[in-house]
């Protein structure tokens, strides 16, 4: 008897050693759906103003992009069919489009139309550049030397948007004065500030730090700063932007998981707040510092407030 309890012992300091790392404490937290604030946070100016401008209302634009959604059996067919590759439910990229054109711009009534614009940026001549200098150029600098050991697509353009913020914005450099501006406004915005098309309305920055997981997933050909006409093909044409969008709300998902402990693939609206705001890591990493939970901005609560409108699509 006593030589059996003694085995029994040894049996389970074993299993007990053996035990996963992963479980307890470090498995992440499973957020709800929905809002927990009863009422939206403020709406900033600019959008309120943008909406003015259009003689419209979010809740207008709102029905505008839902309707786009609806009445196109194909476009839902392919965010479902997108959705499934990169493990995201089709809700989380419908809330980013919706969400866009709800606050940002107005939704073209066709699907079509977006197909005709994206073909007219193949007829323009442009670059990525500030001052004659184009970005392909300005990241040689020897400033971005820590840069050079990034391996994926994401790392490296996040990696030179944070040495742009540290060394250059709003700062002379080699006799040259920088605008206090975003990365992106900078160099990636060729016509005018503000610049994101597509129904995603997808920025080309953004689209060149998700192009090796695209390329991965998808097999899309990788994009390059050097090509600024193919970017812009890429984020305007619907068929081609869609794996994008499905490849950000997926970085989010996994950022916010793995940095942050989190799991928010069952909340629309915290994806479509890190698709309005952008960079998913460096929130997740704030957020583990500072503690807390994952909060919605405006843009996500009245996605989640949408949910059941946009789950009825699929």
């Amino acid at each position: 008897m006593l030589f059996s309890r003694a085995i029994c012992r040894f049996a389970a300091a074993i299993l007990m050693a053996c035990a996963p790392l992963t479980s307890g404490a470090l498995a992440a937290t499973k957020v709800k759906p929905g809002n927990t604030m009863a009422e939206q946070p403020a709406i900033p100016g600019a959008s309120v103003k943008r909406t003015k401008d259009l003689r419209s209302s979010f809740e207008k634009k709102y029905a505008k992009a839902l309707n786009l959604l609806k009445n196109d059996g194909k476009l839902t067919g392919k965010i479902k069919s997108v959705a499934s590759k990169y493990g995201v439910d089709p809700v989380h990229i419908a809330g980013a489009i919706v969400g866009e054109h709800t606050f940002n711009v107005d939704a073209y009534d066709r699907l079509q139309t977006y197909y005709v614009k994206a073909v007219a940026y193949l007829n323009s001549d442009f670059a990525f550049k500030f001052e004659g200098e184009k970005v392909s150029e300005f990241v040689n600098r020897p400033q971005f030397e820590p840069c050079s050991s990034k391996t994926s697509s994401y790392d490296l353009w996040i990696c030179r948007e944070r040495i742009w913020d540290s060394a250059f914005r709003g700062k002379t450099v080699d006799d040259v004065r920088y605008p206090k501006q975003r990365f992106g406004q900078v160099f990636f915005q060729p016509y005018y500030a503000g610049q994101t098309f597509g129904i995603g309305q997808l920025n080309p920055l953004t689209a060149l730090q998700m192009s090796d997981k695209v390329n991965s997933v998808s097999g899309l050909p990788k994009l390059d700063a050097k090509n600024a006409r193919k970017v812009y093909e890429t984020i305007m044409d619907p068929d081609l932007t869609l794996p994008y969008i499905a490849a950000v709300i997926r970085t989010s998902i996994d950022a916010y998981k793995s940095i942050a402990g989190f799991d928010i693939s069952a909340n629309p609206g915290l994806t479509a707040t890190l698709y309005n705001l952008g960079d998913p890591v460096g929130r997740a990493q704030a957020l583990k510092r500072r503690g807390g939970v994952p909060e919605v901005n405006y843009y996500g609560w009245f996605v989640n407030e949408k949910q059941a409108d946009l789950e009825a699509l699929f």
